[in-house]
């Protein structure tokens, strides 16, 4: 799967996190993959509505509740700054698509972190 979408293909995805040197690249580009992953997956299967989005999201989440554990293996953790950054860039992937109205909560409702 491949994005298409010019305003993804552009958008520094998990920018503040990439400058802060707490959180390790490496981590950082798996995080990054996740969400190219559901955007591809929202390009592919072009839900109807918010809660076939919603599925989506809820399924990227989990990717990154399993991505926590390599945050703490490499000295970092997901706390408030990385919380913000992450939802932030899920509410970007849903206005990007067409889902402006998209409750910003719901799209990473499934988090642990």
């Amino acid at each position: 799967m491949s994005v298409n979408n010019e305003n993804v293909l552009r958008h520094p995805f998990l920018r503040a996190l990439y400058e802060d040197d707490y959180y390790p690249d490496h981590v950082l580009d798996r995080g990054r993959e996740i969400l190219l992953r559901l955007c591809a997956r929202i390009e592919a299967e072009r839900p109807a509505g918010l809660s076939a989005l919603y599925a989506l999201t809820a399924e990227a989440t989990e990717e990154f509740n399993a991505l926590e554990a390599e945050f703490d293996a490499a000295g970092s953790e997901i706390e408030t700054v990385a919380r913000e950054e992450i939802a932030e860039d899920f509410s970007f992937v849903a206005t990007a698509y067409g889902f402006a109205d998209a409750d910003h909560e719901e799209l990473v409702a499934a988090r642990e972190w």
